[in-house]
């Protein structure tokens, strides 16, 4: 991948890493030419900028005088734009904020490469400009979770956690601290996990906990006790906890419907774990996302057949992980719940 050029890094160095240079210094009608210089390809257009970990706005200049349709992620397969039509000869601007970190996808995962890196894709990628700005003072969604969750390194593994930031703008950063095979005790324990994921929290910062998968054998007053105590230190540092449900695996019932325990994440040892999760909620005054029940009712609206293009049944027999589309779906519902909760605005679609 190609490297900002010198003079890029110039500019972004002399400004303190206050504003980045033009990545095309050509008027509008960008689409036919070639790629920016610190960009390879043109479908898709990879673009890379060397900054530190941190919070990046991202603004970019779709369109061209052709017509095109682009997506944008950065990062570990971070959905950051769902694709956007231009007509010949149209431009749109698009801001989004990018989390810079390392490593860049899951925790205990491998590194990635240093500083921002961005995709362009869709069917027909048009990029006139873009522009990266730090922003350190940009309020943060952090999130803890299991492999539902996580910034999956390779296709068709999706978690919901990768597709939440296509649903915010410039102004929220979506920080993914999830990890696959993680439950309440080992992501609580890993210095790697909630550890970082604390220091990282400001004032105001939502922090958000979906861990349950991987409770298989936790009895209930410990995954209780693991949960305040993620709540209690998340407040100590003045941020705002949210306890989300997990998500339903796509177990069904001969009847269509999903009311069993392996759907539910009812554990080995009879602990109903959605239930533990709500009750703690009311009992600490924390804002819950029942995401169990709204996936329950999402996968049994579409039924046996239909639901399978939510996980990965089709690829993999797998009941549990979710597919781009479903990843997608699921994380417009965990939006709209903090919209309704009036912790967040509305939605960027």
């Amino acid at each position: 991948m190609k490297r900002a050029g010198t003079a890029l890094l110039a500019a972004l160095t002399v400004a303190g890493l206050t504003a980045a240079a033009p990545a095309h210094a050509e008027p509008p009608g960008y689409g036919t030419h070639p790629a920016p210089a610190h960009c390879t390809g043109t479908a898709p257009v990879v673009c890379h900028f060397d900054v530190a970990p941190g919070t990046y706005r991202v603004s970019v200049l779709l369109g061209g005088d052709t017509a095109g349709r682009t997506d944008v992620t950065a990062e570990a397969r971070r959905s950051m734009l769902a694709e956007t039509a231009t007509a010949a000869g149209e431009t749109v601007r698009r801001t989004f904020t990018v989390n810079v970190r390392d490593p860049e996808g899951e925790p205990t995962g491998p590194a990635g490469s240093p500083g921002l890196d961005l995709r362009f894709g869709g069917q027909a990628p048009r990029v006139v400009d873009l522009r990266v700005t730090p922003a350190p003072r940009t309020p943060q969604i952090l999130l803890a979770g299991d492999s539902t969750v996580c910034d999956q390194p390779s296709a068709p593994y999706t978690g919901w956690g990768q597709q939440l930031p296509r649903y915010f703008g410039g102004g929220t950063s979506v920080a993914n601290y999830a990890d696959s095979g993680e439950g309440s005790q080992s992501f609580l324990d890993n210095p790697a996990l909630f550890p970082v994921l604390l220091s990282q929290v400001r004032p105001r910062d939502l922090v958000l906990i979906q861990l349950a998968h991987n409770d298989k054998q936790t009895p209930a007053d410990v995954y209780r006790a693991n949960l305040s105590t993620m709540i209690e230190r998340v407040r100590g540092r003045g941020g705002r906890p949210v306890l989300v449900t997990p998500i339903v695996r796509r177990w069904f019932n001969s009847d269509g419907t999903l009311d069993n325990g392996i759907a539910l994440n009812v554990n080995g040892l009879g602990v109903d774990l959605p239930a533990e999760m709500r009750s703690l909620a009311a009992a600490k005054g924390v804002p819950l996302i029942d995401l169990t029940a709204l996936t329950k009712r999402r996968v049994e609206e579409l039924g046996p057949e239909d639901s399978k293009a939510l996980f990965l049944y089709n690829e993999a027999r797998d009941n549990t992980h979710t597919s781009v589309r479903g990843a997608t779906e699921f994380a417009a519902l965990v939006q709209g719940e903090l919209h309704a909760l009036g912790l967040v605005g509305r939605s960027v679609r």
